[in-house]
This record gives C-alpha cells, sequence and structure tokens, in this order.
C-alpha cells in the first residue's frame, strides 16, 4: 500500500485523535475538509526515530538551545530545498510555529507599536501582535483574479510613526500564492524605508508546486535580511503538528539573542520537548522523499478539486500555487463564508472554514477555505456534498 492511497487514512484513529477543526470535532458524519493538517499518517522515517529514542527509556533534559543536531539538519535543509545561508547557531526550535510567531513579536513590540498585517492573511500574525500589546494593522492585499498577483500598493500609506514590524506569510495563506522577486524587492525596501523589522513566516514553503516557484525572502541576500526573524514548523509538511514543533530563525546575532531572552528556553519554561526535536531532526534528514510523493498527490487532488468546484454554480476556485488549501470565491451563492459553512455543515454534512475577520480578516469575507491534504476518495465525497449542498440552496 502507498503512503497516499486512499486505505491509507485510518479514519477510526483520526476520530479520536484529530482536532482543531477536524474528525474529532466534527459531528459523526461529517466530513471536514477543514484545518490545514494532513490525514496521513507521518513517514516512517519518523516514527523509527522516534521509537528508537523512545526504546533506551531516557527523556533528560535537552540543551537550553537546542539539539545540536536538529539546529545543524535544519539549517542544511534549508540550503538545500530554499537556498536560505543560515548559521545553525542562529536557529531557535520551539513549541511550534504559533508559538515562535508570538514570542518574536513579544520580542520586539510593545504596547502602542503597530505591526502591518496583510488583509487576508492567517490569523496568528495578528494573535502574535496582539499578544504583546502591540496593534495590529490590517492592510488590503486584494488579489488579481486575472493576474492571480496580490496588489501591495495600499502597504507603504498604512505605515505611521508607531509602525515596527510587518508581517509576511510567504507562501500566502489564504490565496495560496508565492512572492515574486519584485514583490519582496518591494517589500523589503518599504522595510529600510521606514526602518521595519521582519516577521517572516515560511511553514508553507514546502508545498510548492512543479508549476510555481517559491522566492525567499532570503533571496535578496543576507546582508538586507538583518531585519528579518522567521519561523517554521512542522505540521503543514511532515504532519507533526500534535508535537508542537517550529522554530525561530534569522541572521542577525542581536535579534536571535532577544528571540533567546523571550523565549524562556533558559529557565526551562519554554522550548520544545526531546522527542519532538528528535521526530523534526528525522524529518529535516530522512523524510523529505516523502514530502515530494505527497505534493504529487496533491497536485493531482488540487487540479482534480480546482476543476470540480469551478463547474458549480456560483463558486469559483483559485488554483493555487503553494499549500494545500483551496480558496473559493462564494458570493456567487448570496451567503456569506460563515452562513454558507453553517448551511453545509447541517445540509450536506461538510465542514470547511469560512472567510472573514475571526481566520483571515475581513478582506476574505465572501470565501471559504477547502483543505485536500486527504485522500482523493475523501476528496471526491467532500466535493459531491459541496456539489449537492450548493444546489439545495436554489
Amino acid at each position: 500500500m502507498g503512503h497516499f492511497d486512499d486505505d491509507n487514512v485510518n479514519l477510526d484513529v483520526l476520530r479520536r485523535r484529530a482536532y482543531n477543526y477536524r474528525w474529532a470535532e466534527v459531528p459523526q458524519g461529517v466530513i471536514p475538509l477543514t484545518s490545514a493538517d494532513p490525514d496521513f499518517p507521518v513517514a516512517p522515517q519518523i516514527r523509527d526515530a522516534m521509537a528508537a529514542y523512545i526504546a533506551d527509556g531516557y527523556f533528560p533534559y535537552v540543551p537550553p538551545l537546542g539539539l545540536p543536531e536538529f539546529r545543524r539538519a535544519f539549517c542544511q535543509a534549508v540550503h538545500e530545498r530554499k537556498g536560505e545561508k543560515i548559521d545553525p547557531s542562529l536557529v531557535l526550535p520551539l513549541d511550534s510555529a504559533a508559538r515562535a510567531m508570538q514570542v518574536v513579536a513579544r520580542s520586539f513590540l510593545r504596547p502602542g507599536d503597530e505591526m502591518l498585517v496583510f488583509d487576508p492573511c492567517d490569523f496568528l500574525f495578528r494573535t502574535a501582535c496582539e499578544s504583546a500589546g502591540a496593534t495590529p494593522v490590517p492592510v488590503p492585499v486584494p488579489m488579481d483574479p486575472a493576474t492571480r498577483r496580490m496588489d501591495l500598493g495600499a502597504l507603504e500609506a498604512a505605515v505611521t510613526p508607531h509602525t515596527r514590524m510587518l508581517g509576511l506569510c510567504n507562501p500566502h495563506n489564504p490565496y495560496g500564492l508565492t512572492y515574486t522577486p519584485d514583490d519582496l524587492e518591494r517589500i523589503m525596501a518599504i522595510c529600510e524605508r521606514h526602518d521595519l523589522l521582519i516577521l517572516n513566516d515560511e511553514i508553507w514553503s514546502d508545498i510548492i508546486y512543479p508549476d510555481a516557484r517559491f522566492a525567499s525572502i532570503y533571496s535578496l541576500g543576507n546582508r538586507r535580511c538583518d531585519r528579518v526573524v522567521s519561523v517554521f514548523g512542522f505540521s503543514k509538511s511532515f504532519g507533526l503538528a500534535g508535537l508542537r514543533i517550529g522554530c525561530a530563525y534569522t541572521t542577525n546575532p542581536t535579534l536571535f539573542s532577544s528571540v533567546v531572552e523571550h523565549s524562556d528556553v533558559l529557565s526551562t519554561m519554554g522550548g520544545a520537548t526531546s522527542i519532538s526535536q528528535v521526530a523534526a531532526t528525522a524529518a529535516l534528514t530522512s523524510a523529505y522523499g516523502w514530502v515530494d510523493d505527497f505534493l504529487h498527490h496533491l497536485m493531482r487532488n488540487r487540479d482534480h478539486a480546482v476543476d470540480a468546484i469551478n463547474a458549480i454554480p456560483g463558486l469559483r476556485a483559485y488554483r493555487p500555487q503553494a499549500t494545500y488549501l483551496l480558496y473559493v470565491d462564494v458570493s456567487g451563492t448570496g451567503l456569506g463564508g460563515e452562513d454558507l459553512c453553517d448551511f453545509l455543515v447541517r445540509d450536506a454534512r461538510l465542514a470547511l472554514i469560512p472567510g472573514g475577520r475571526r481566520f483571515f480578516g475581513d478582506g476574505s469575507e465572501g470565501h471559504v477555505r477547502l483543505c485536500f491534504a486527504t485522500s482523493r476518495k475523501i476528496v471526491d465525497e467532500g466535493l459531491d456534498r459541496l456539489r449537492r449542498g450548493i444546489a439545495h440552496l436554489g
């Protein structure tokens, strides 16, 4: 049986363990194409590494700044796959990318400061900013449906004397877009002119389809990136959400020292567990073949789902360049995202994530997000339910 065959999705286990809007939280009989988390078991190399570590029976403290093998493996992986040149001494493992975003925000933002947050964008940028007592400033970045590019024209006008940081989600969630070199140059130039830090989230940077190209902010050169602090996590590429493992990294030792100080790792109150770092190290060193196979499966699901949704009256799906998420315009149904998602759960037994301020910002109103990181069989059943549900609206 292949890793991504229909029979390799164990619904009995998922209904007991998969939380955060997924199988263990939805009513019985509802299909959740919701939270961005794969339905497949993790790569066997990760399970084997965890089992070997557990077999010794010892779980002592790890170094405050993380396992050296994790830090080295991370730097090697991002260099080989993305061309990023990061010193292992400037990588800090933390308990998830979300926690890393919070730590970065608390390291540099204070009450009265402002952070530019793209609208729409993942709500965690806003949440991280608010956790530091600062003010998130939503900046509209509408997408041109014809060119599939974001309009960054409102960014610089949103800068005030209180602006301290800009949040960059690359690739972008929920649009599923990568940034062009010109986009990144424009963003960096604005931050240089106004002396802004950049919180750079690259958690989706492994999920790039062959018909697209990923460019990291680090492609502009490490010297210019001395204002960048980045985060990465292992939930999207490797399915390790429950292990709570991610990291913060930078090219600037001064910024790194501040992140360490605010992470509480030196007091043992913060940090990532030993077994999580072991799993992530195995992922980085041994499981990218699994990720590449996963990407082939995802591309087939992506193309199939986009074509199917665009055949449903009232819906328009955009083919993502990255992520395993579809951003679907539902304005043609006459319902907003929240109302349509409520209807679909009741009428079609299908759960999706609604647009709107709660998850992505006001700019996502009139849209829903659909996750297709599951088997073709489940995707097909979900699409059938979506089709029937929209038909019942008429």
